[in-house]
């Protein structure tokens, strides 16, 4: 834990379209939520990449970035992650730098090595069939390393590249994993490392473990620096915690017998809900992707996965059905973990 041994808490916002909003509605809760966040003192504000989906919007996480930014103070904004394979190194280099320039201190890249999207979207955003079934992706963090360094070798046909601004205008690097690709990479160049616990809850211990037991110093960190992501919902008692995850968790189990494009459930629709004896199955088998309970259950349980995994920050992953218990649950649990004191 870090030197104050207080837990610090972050948040993966996904930008759901909540039944009954619209996509404009779901881009303006994301001003509310991140202000409210710096109020409570949570560290940093990540977005993630989603595209051929009609319930997210988030597609663009440093546009999404850009605007957390100009309308907060302090917190630092970033992507959860960018994932690589869909984008040029070059664009994602320039992107950083100018959010790096104009909030400095501020933004975190976080990099995925998967492309989170079907092949057929993959050629929309490549322009190209081929390059969409291409996994070239050490190359690719590679060449993103080295436009951020100014360090390509004197033979490599990027050297002539000169991109403009400098060495200082370099973003927090972060490698996403939910295995042991992502830690491996992590190592290899020296950069923090977040565990998607959420996705591959068995091995986030060991391998958060591995990233803090392994981690040698780079020149992009001195030590070592690891989250673990997870879906967390709390309310003010357990009873209602689970009623507000229900949707969370009937989706989860739909999304693993295989629906797609699936639109948040109330709580009331999820609650009426009868599983099917597949959906029952993948049901039981998710619940160690969620953290549920009331808030003090919750913070006791965050504190323990903290301490296991060898983090002092813990990711949540945004899946509550609405702004209004996503605002409450986050407030909740900022104020049961020290961050924030009081009301707002």
């Amino acid at each position: 834990m870090n030197s104050e041994n207080k837990l610090k808490l972050s948040i993966l916002d996904f930008v759901h379209i909540y039944k009954g909003n619209d996509a404009k509605k779901s881009l303006q809760n994301i001003t509310e939520m991140v202000q409210l966040a710096e109020q409570w003192g949570f560290t940093r504000y990540w977005f993630t990449e989603h595209h051929n989906t009609t319930t997210l919007m988030s597609t663009s996480p440093d546009l999404l970035s850009l605007h957390a930014a100009a309308h907060t103070q302090s917190i630092r904004v970033g992507s959860g992650g960018i994932m690589l394979p869909n984008h040029s190194p070059l664009k994602v280099m320039e992107n950083f730098t100018l959010l790096e320039g104009l909030y400095p201190g501020r933004v975190d890249l976080g990099i995925g090595r998967a492309s989170g999207a079907d092949g057929r979207t993959m050629w929309a955003l490549l322009r190209s069939r081929e390059l969409s079934e291409v996994n070239d992706f050490p190359e690719q963090l590679d060449n993103l390393l080295s436009f951020f360094n100014r360090n390509f070798k004197e033979t490599h046909p990027f050297s002539p590249i000169h991109p403009p601004g400098d060495k200082s205008m370099v973003p927090n690097m972060f490698m996403l994993g939910s295995s042991e690709g992502g830690l491996q990479f992590a190592l290899e160049k020296g950069l923090g490392f977040v565990f998607a616990a959420h996705l591959a809850p068995k091995l986030a211990i060991p391998v958060l473990r591995a990233y803090r037991s392994n981690f040698k110093p780079s020149s992009y960190l001195n030590e070592p620096q690891s989250m673990l992501a997870t879906i967390v919902i709390t309310a003010e008692t357990e009873e209602e915690a689970k009623y507000i995850a229900g949707p969370a968790e009937l989706m989860w189990a739909q999304m693993s017998t295989g629906k797609r494009n699936l639109t948040f459930p109330t709580p009331e629709e999820a609650k009426d809900h009868k599983y099917t004896p597949q959906e029952e199955l993948a049901r039981e088998r998710n619940k160690e992707r969620f953290v549920i309970g009331s808030v003090g259950q919750v913070a006791e349980q965050l504190n323990q996965i903290a301490k296991a995994s060898l983090v002092d920050e813990i990711m949540i992953a945004d899946f509550y059905p609405n702004q209004e218990s996503r605002k409450n649950g986050h407030e909740l649990l900022a104020k049961e973990l020290g961050l924030v004191q009081g009301n707002n």
